[in-house]
């Protein structure tokens, strides 16, 4: 009997195969756009002589045509087609391994099946020919990748008899690397190992790399941590051009350019900030006027006055976007040099600021407005808890101060409400780390009066800039600008969210988007102080769009502002530094240089600001099953957060951990989920699980690398 090849090693050489011809083809095809041949042809010109490839390339010229790249013509003869419509966008791909393109929020993602992915990473941004029209979506193949997300991965390496395999920490971000003997640089079999690729030829299925660095003298945290950051294309550390650069920057302000600017150094001015915070960037500064009304100043650290447009620090900056604040570090996006020291406005120094100045009234009614280049003096550092023990009665420094802010917030805060925003607080999970950085408690963060003083004045200098440099002005160009939009929200969305808040006894009225906006502030307004407000809260934010950057203004729905954009954060975020850059440049009259750039610069560090949220969201799972690894065998209540076809998952009220109870795990019948009515029901007994549902449950297994935590329902 004759030896017979397995089938998956058969499946893969055919895959192989048809890879390599399709590329192939595909070239002929464009080196000669007028020549018409058909499948005898073209394998002549390959020298394809065996059967099984000759089937092949009649199948791809077939496919080819399909999608457009060739045009038949006759019976079987084809020539290449310049008619294609090819698009360009970026690529996530699923967990099934299939992916979107996602062009832009306007237009329709594009499906790309598995076998049409080739060589495209997820995050990368590619080129895709539309091959499927109708039904419900599109359909495409990527045929080019223009530009790589990320090189570098973290993974374990697996040694095989002529090479080794860097198997990637995240199979949805990452691809399994060839690595020859002579480029594992030490790593052995099963080494944990960031892996960077170095050449992907167009024939082969996997790239090839070299072992950067064996990371087996790091903390199991460390590693995780890396593996988050490198899975989603986030630097750790800056380049020697970007750190000299920073180094040259000196403590010490220049006179000549203190000479330049407003000078608050002599006006009480504070910071009030988290308790572990090392980059400051906003500052309060207060003075009682003759008139009666008040000045606040709003003083934002100046950190276009050190990183320079096309410098090695402002190309970095954009590159990164924004600071990654994980569970247990934080990414910044400037060296600490300018991010902890130059820039932060910390006590007892003079700092260089870009400010916002207003005159007002202790009801919050504006009356005048500056915006220029300062100097300050912070005299006094407040942690949030130390400033809100104060608003609470206690006696400590500035607390007239304090509390005349806090007036003047919770006033303007109430306007906000009134117009129509939405009384929403982002729910942040906190955990309590000990001198090893293992999770010891977690807890939820709770937005206090000295948290909302804050917010209420960065969103008042935010919302005053946005509109003195967006407002049309007669006889004036628009200026181009750095917006920070949210579009209104999507119909199915809240209808979903309505189904949900139903299992509590809930209605939602939702025949407009301005009454859904009141409708959930009512909503939120009667329950809580109930046990189910902080779940009901996390739903309504998944409910609505996300925030972008964007050149054209839509708004603000979620803050019902006409006007808004980021100006208080330039350490963290690029987009402040822009809108520093363009709001000097309108003050004085200057030419705006950024017009053609500025819609590029906004998909960038919009698309960082999810990566960065995903890194933050997985840096956050890690730490959750880590702090439930010793809890096994235990049970919780818990309440239903979603619903899947393949399970439901459940926060736990304890800890606020999210796990997952497989479908076919459920006990009592067999379920299934219903798509429709997006339920998980039992086929014989008709029992029905959905959002909101309390249950409980008890974990069973914990999985580390994978960031889950596996329950079971306790019937």
């Amino acid at each position: 009997m004759g030896y017979k090849r397995p089938k998956k090693q058969k499946d893969t050489k055919d895959k192989k195969l048809k890879q390599s011809l399709f590329h192939i083809i595909r070239k002929l095809f464009q080196q000669q756009p007028d020549a018409l041949l058909n499948y005898k042809q073209v394998c002549m010109l390959l020298h394809i002589k065996d059967g099984e490839s000759r089937k092949l390339v009649v199948t791809i010229l077939t496919e080819l045509n399909k999608e457009g790249f060739l045009k038949q013509d006759g019976h079987a003869t084809y020539r290449y087609s310049n008619t294609q419509e090819i698009v360009q966008g970026d690529l996530e791909l699923t967990q099934r391994g299939s992916g979107f393109v996602v062009i832009d929020k306007k237009s329709t993602d594009i499906f790309i099946p598995p076998h049409a992915i080739g060589q495209a990473i997820h995050g990368d941004t590619v080129k895709v020919v539309i091959t499927k029209r109708g039904g419900e979506r599109l359909e495409g193949r990527i045929v080019e990748v223009v530009s790589r997300e990320r090189t570098q991965f973290v993974g374990t390496i697996m040694m095989k008899d002529k090479h080794a395999l860097l198997i990637p920490d995240n199979s949805r971000t990452g691809v399994e690397i060839i690595i020859a003997k002579e480029n594992l640089n030490g790593a052995k079999n099963r080494d944990k190992a960031l892996v960077k690729i170095t050449v992907w030829p167009k024939t082969s299925e996997h790239p090839f790399g070299e072992v950067i660095q064996t990371l087996g003298g790091n903390s199991l945290h460390d590693n995780e941590m890396l593996s988050i950051l490198v899975s989603h294309g986030l630097d750790i550390e800056f380049d020697a051009a970007v750190m000299s650069e920073a180094e040259q920057v000196t403590l010490a302000l220049d006179p000549v350019e203190v000479a330049k600017r407003r000078d608050f150094r002599d006006i009480l001015t504070f910071t009030i900030d988290p308790v572990d915070a090392k980059d400051f960037d906003d500052a309060l500064s207060v003075k009682k006027l003759e008139n009666g009304r008040w000045e606040i100043g709003v003083h934002i650290a100046d950190v276009s006055h050190y990183v320079r447009p096309d410098s090695a620090m402002d190309k970095e900056a954009l590159k990164r976007g924004n600071s990654v604040y994980l569970v247990d570090r934080v990414i910044p996006m400037l060296p600490e040099q300018l991010s902890n020291m130059v820039c932060s406005l910390r006590p007892n120094e003079d700092k260089f600021t870009f400010s916002a100045v207003f005159e007002l009234d202790e009801n919050g009614k504006v009356y005048n407005e500056w915006f220029g280049k300062t100097v300050i003096h912070s005299d006094h550092r407040f942690a949030y808890e130390d400033a809100q023990v104060i608003l609470e009665g206690a006696d400590g420094p500035y607390k007239a101060e304090l509390h005349l802010l806090d007036k003047i917030a919770k006033t303007l805060r109430q306007a906000r409400f009134k117009k129509g925003a939405l009384m929403i607080a982002s729910e942040e999970i906190r955990f309590q780390l000990d001198e090893k950085r293992e999770p010891i408690g977690v807890m939820v963060k709770v937005s206090k009066d000295a948290n909302q003083l804050i917010e209420e004045f960065m969103l008042l200098a935010n919302r005053r800039v946005a509109s003195f440099v967006g407002e049309p002005k007669k006889g004036q160009d628009i200026i181009p600008f750095v917006y920070r939009c949210h579009d209104k929200p999507d119909p199915e969305k809240i209808a979903l969210f309505s189904v949900f808040i139903d299992h509590f006894g809930y209605e939602l009225e939702f025949s407009n988007p301005e009454q859904v906006a009141k409708s959930i502030n009512k909503l939120l307004t009667d329950i809580q102080l109930k046990n189910e407000f902080s779940i009901i809260q996390q739903m309504a934010i998944r409910s609505m769009a996300k925030a972008t950057y964007e050149t054209v203004n839509i708004g603000h729905y979620g803050l019902a502002f006409d006007y808004y954009s980021h100006f208080t954060s330039p350490i963290r975020r690029y987009a402040d530094l822009m809108v520093h850059r363009i709001l000097l440049e309108t003050l004085e009259k200057k030419p705006h240089k950024y017009n053609s750039v500025l819609d590029d610069v906004c998909k960038r560090i919009s698309r960082q600001e999810r990566k960065a949220t995903e890194a933050e969201r997985e840096s956050n799972k890690y730490f959750q099953v880590v702090f439930v690894h010793d809890k096994i065998g235990e049970e919780f209540e818990g309440i239903i957060t979603g619903v899947a076809e393949f399970g439901l998952f459940v926060r736990m009220n304890e800890n606020a951990c999210e796990g997952m109870v497989p479908l076919q795990e459920i006990p009592g019948d067999r379920f299934s989920f219903d798509a429709k009515k997006y339920v998980i029901v039992g086929q014989k007994t008709g029992k029905v699980y959905n959002f909101g549902d309390t249950v409980k449950v008890k974990i069973t297994e914990v999985h580390p690398r994978r960031r889950q935590i596996d329950l079971a329902l306790v019937v």
